[in-house]
């Protein structure tokens, strides 16, 4: 009799003591799984990252307004961003990077077009008109000469924006120099039609650096219906003699 209730008291301790082993593994389960799944599940948001960096990169739409379109894209990432936050706010990091890239982006969009506009409204000069390239191009099927609205401004003083053909200059400075209306010709350089092309020539002291920055040009346009050869190029119509350049 003691021996088997030697035995059964063994046994009931056996199973005891597992019970307290299986008590203090689902007592610590809980806690040592949860950290392991908080460590593999979060991650900093995707359209957060995006956010951002869009922000940073949109900024150049005050020099360069067609970049604003970045500015929208990184704005529309925020809101994606800001969504996820919402559905899976433990699994998901990376809330102040969308808030400053949200923050970047809508300062962009709401301030580069009233720059822009500030910029337009205050570039041209006392005593200068706003002179568009539009205006001296030829159309497309018509002979490559100055247009009539060209030729009516023979004289004015105007006020225009360009790029420096890049092959118009040996050095890296000079007072002369050919603008013309577009990026695409100022990078790629070539031959561009005789009526894209304006002859500057800075008077005073001033000197224009290569650069495949826009330049503002305020001077006396000249328009010449006999071709004047330039080294380089074939030639140009107009002619402009520049006291300002910005």
């Amino acid at each position: 009799m003691s021996r088997d209730a030697g035995v059964t008291e063994l046994g009931s301790a056996g199973i005891r003591n597992r019970g307290v082993v299986i008590l203090s593994v689902q007592e610590l389960s809980p806690a040592t799984f949860s950290d392991a799944e908080a460590d593999v599940y979060k991650s900093v948001s995707r359209a957060a990252v995006a956010s951002l960096i869009l922000g940073f990169v949109g900024l150049i739409a005050f020099p360069l307004l067609p970049v604003l379109l970045l500015s929208i894209v990184g704005l529309a990432f925020t809101l994606v961003a800001v969504r996820g936050f919402r559905r899976f706010p433990d699994e998901l990091l990376g809330r102040p990077l969308a808030w400053v890239g949200g923050a970047i982006c809508l300062l962009t969009v709401v301030c580069a077009p009233a720059y822009h506009t500030y910029v337009y409204m205050t570039e041209v000069p006392e005593g200068y008109t706003r002179l568009n390239f539009a205006v001296l191009k030829s159309g497309r099927g018509e002979p490559d000469e100055p247009t009539a609205a060209a030729l009516e401004m023979d004289g004015k003083k105007v006020f225009l924006k360009g790029y420096i053909h890049p092959s118009s200059m040996d050095a890296s400075v000079s007072r002369r120099f050919v603008l013309v209306p577009d990026l695409g010709t100022c990078c790629f350089g070539g031959q561009p039609p005789l009526t894209h092309m304006i002859e500057v020539s800075l008077t005073g002291d001033q000197f224009a650096r290569r650069s495949l920055r826009k330049q503002r040009l305020a001077g006396t346009l000249k328009v010449k219906q006999n071709l004047k050869p330039i080294d380089g190029l074939t030639g140009v119509f107009y002619q402009l003699r520049a006291d300002i350049l910005k």
